[in-house]
C-alpha cells in the first residue's frame, strides 16, 4: 500500500521526504502522522539507509483521531549523489493495538508479517533539493503570488503615499515651528534692547542732574 491510497489507518503529510542538501551539513523533514480511526494504532518506521537518517520518534502509539509529527534527520553528507537523485526509501508500518497501549508495551512481533495482526505498509520517496533550486522556488512563489495580487500592490501603494505625506507634512510643521521660534527670538531680543536704552537713558538723566545740582550750589570759601 502506498502513501496515496485511502481506507489506512494512518495517513502520512507530506507523502515524500524532501531534504534541502547541502554538503557538511544536516537536514531535515517532518512528517505528519494522522490516524483515520476509532482504535489505537503503532506505528513503526524503517529505511533502508538507517545509517544515513536519524528518525524520532521510529516507534509509537497515536491514539483515536489524534496525530503525531515525526521527524526524519539526513545526517551530513561528504559528497554529493550522483545527479542529485536519491534511491533510499522509507516504510511505514501501521496496526491496530488494544486500547491504552504504551509504547514500552508493544510485542517484539508488532509489526512482523508473519503474526496474525494485519499491517499496512506505506512507501514513502526520498527527494534532495538544492539550496538554489529551493531559493528560486520561493522567488517564483513571491513573484506569482504578487502578479496574482493587484489589490494588494495598490494597497501597498497607496500606503507609501500615505507614509511621504505624512513625512512631508512633519516637515512642514518642523519648519514651521523654526520659523516661530525665531521670531520669538527675535522679539526677545528686541524687548531687551529697548530696556537697556531706556535704563541707559535713565542712568544719563539722573547723572547729569546731579552734576547739574553740583554746577548750580554755591561755593563756600
Amino acid at each position: 500500500m502506498t502513501a496515496g491510497e485511502g481506507k489506512q489507518l494512518i495517513s502520512v503529510h507530506p507523502n515524500d521526504l524532501k531534504f534541502i542538501f547541502e554538503l557538511e551539513k544536516q537536514s531535515f523533514c517532518d512528517l505528519k502522522l494522522v490516524n483515520n480511526t476509532e482504535h489505537h494504532v503503532a506505528f513503526k518506521v524503517k529505511t533502508t539507509s538507517p545509517k544515513k537518517y536519524f528518525v524520532r520518534p521510529n516507534t509509537g502509539v497515536v491514539q483515536p483521531w489524534d496525530s503525531c509529527l515525526i521527524r526524519v534527520t539526513l545526517q551530513a553528507q561528504r559528497e554529493y549523489p550522483p545527479d542529485m537523485q536519491c534511491k533510499d526509501k522509507f516504510l511505514l508500518q501501521s496496526t491496530i493495538v488494544p486500547s491504552n497501549t504504551e509504547v514500552e508495551d508493544l510485542p517484539a512481533d508488532t509489526f512482523n508479517k508473519e503474526s496474525a495482526r494485519e499491517i499496512q505498509e506505506c512507501k514513502l520517496k526520498v527527494f534532495y533539493v538544492s539550496p538554489s533550486s529551493q531559493v528560486n522556488s520561493e522567488d517564483e512563489g513571491l513573484k506569482s503570488s504578487s502578479e496574482q495580487s493587484p489589490d494588494s500592490n495598490s494597497a501597498v501603494q497607496q500606503l507609501k503615499d500615505e507614509r511621504d505625506a505624512a513625512v512631508r507634512q512633519t516637515l512642514q510643521l518642523q519648519q514651521e515651528l523654526d520659523f516661530l521660534k525665531r521670531r520669538r527670538q527675535r522679539r526677545n531680543d528686541s524687548g531687551f534692547s529697548f530696556m537697556f536704552a531706556a535704563f541707559v537713558g535713565l542712568i544719563g538723566i539722573v547723572v547729569g542732574f546731579l552734576l547739574n545740582l553740583s554746577l548750580s550750589s554755591p561755593s563756600t570759601e
